[in-house]
């Protein structure tokens, strides 16, 4: 059969990553598929860069209009990343008729609700599984394998990044600024880490899978995010102490009032086996009302990993290109005129445990004040540890965990602690899921 012609944007880690892999196995995807896939031209500014990956093997141009107007072209994949000319780009060929697969989580999250409207009016489709988690099927997962369910909430450490820098962390014992160096130095963390570990990134990949499990548009200017650099070595350590682990995660969750959408740190039971993820892996927990729970682990970034979900959905959109699109999966799983524009809660309404560490006077009574505010706010102490003060020291470390609470109640609370003459500095607050 004629094969499907490709115009690739982008020739980076994840563009050339998708090059060498559909290369490589030509075969086996064009048996998957039911014919070839060719990318035939190569989009990039860097002309010298684009030529030593693809050996001559596509047209190359360093203008990518001019891939997304070619008539030729049937499917255009967007690997350049950002919210400005990709956002262009892909609107372009999106009304050049031509499908479309993407990579880029930030342009969905903040524009997909246009790019989405842009193409059912069009009629063609926007894949986008590499977005979200590089190599791990999740999107399909929600969008297909789910169907049956109703899924009640997700959570996902879904940041490389940030993880290895939180097991190192944990490991060695290290702040939270030499561990950053150190996987700058690895090429874990990028040179301007900042999306990284403020949860700009976590929090984009967490709005789009939200709006896949739930049915709702992409309200990524919603989400509470919520990053690690203010993170101390200390409360990783109690946090072992008490049995738990801190992971950046990225939680969507159904309430009857609406939606929770956040991106924080937070502490998980160590016997789970999300909290056990380590370095740079991620991994995506999903709670179905029929199915229970289900874990997709793998790699969330990387040339290849990433490329095997771009060349995923390259294989989907062939096979199904020529068919009525009123058949195909919905890009966000559900009927478009049945996506529900139900509201994000704001942080203060989220209901969570909370991990709480207070610097305070070694003094009797202590205890007693603080558990008193915490009882006038209908908060219960799940566990506790009081440090004894260090020989020659006068202050000490009280650290609780509390049951579930509404984030006001808690943030009251919090605040009444601070003011007491006894508590020096302020409260550490760490929330906490159990994730069952």
């Amino acid at each position: 059969m004629k094969p499907i012609n490709v115009g690739l944007l982008g020739i980076g880690t994840v563009g050339g990553g998708t090059f060498t892999v559909l290369k490589r196995n030509a075969e086996e995807i064009s048996r998957r598929a039911g014919r070839p896939i060719c990318i035939t031209t190569v989009a990039d500014k860097n002309l010298e860069l684009a030529r030593k990956v693809t050996g001559g093997e596509a047209r190359l141009t360093d203008d990518a209009f001019a891939v997304v107007a070619d008539p030729d072209i049937d499917i255009v994949v967007e690997l350049i990343g950002g919210y400005g000319v990709a956002r262009d780009l892909v609107l372009q060929a999106i009304e050049n008729g031509k499908h479309v697969v993407t990579a880029n989580k930030a342009l969905l999250a903040v524009h997909g609700n246009e790019i989405f409207a842009a193409a059912q009016k069009k009629g063609v489709m926007v894949a986008f599984e590499a977005a979200v988690a590089g190599g791990i099927p999740i999107i399909k997962a929600l969008r297909e394998g789910l169907t049956a369910n109703r899924i009640e909430w997700l959570a996902g450490i879904i940041n490389g990044t940030t993880n290895f820098i939180l097991s190192e962390m944990r490991d060695k014992g290290l702040p939270f600024a030499e561990v950053l160096k150190e996987a700058q130095a690895l090429g874990y963390a990028e040179a301007d880490p900042t999306f990284d570990i403020e949860g700009v990134d976590a929090a984009h990949k967490a709005t789009i899978m939200s709006a896949i499990a739930f049915g709702i548009p992409m309200q990524f200017d919603k989400a509470y995010v919520e990053g690690i650099s203010k993170l101390d070595a200390v409360d990783i350590a109690y946090a072992e102490q008490l049995g738990y682990r801190i992971k950046l995660l990225g939680i969507a969750r159904r309430r009857e009032q609406g939606v929770e959408l956040r991106v924080h740190p937070t502490l998980i039971p160590a016997k789970r086996l999300i909290a056990n993820v380590e370095g740079a892996m991620n991994a995506v927990l999903v709670q179905g009302d029929a199915v229970g729970a289900t874990l997709y682990y793998g790699k969330g970034a990387g040339a290849e990993p990433t490329a095997s979900a771009v060349i995923a959905d390259l294989v989907d959109v062939t096979r199904l290109h020529t068919s009525d699109p009123e058949h195909r999966v919905p890009h966000l799983a559900f009927q478009p005129d049945q996506v529900r524009d139900v509201p994000v809660l704001p942080i203060e309404d989220v209901v969570t445990s909370y991990y709480l560490r207070m610097r305070v006077d070694d003094k009797p009574g202590v205890l007693a004040d603080i558990t008193r505010i915490l009882a006038d706010s209908g908060i219960s102490i799940e566990a506790l540890l009081q440090r004894e003060a260090a020989e020659g020291e006068s202050q000490t470390d009280i650290i609780m965990l509390t049951h579930r609470t509404v984030e006001r109640n808690a943030n009251a609370a919090i605040g009444r602690i601070e003011a007491l003459p006894v508590v020096r500095g302020q409260v550490t607050r760490l929330r906490m899921e159990a994730l069952q």
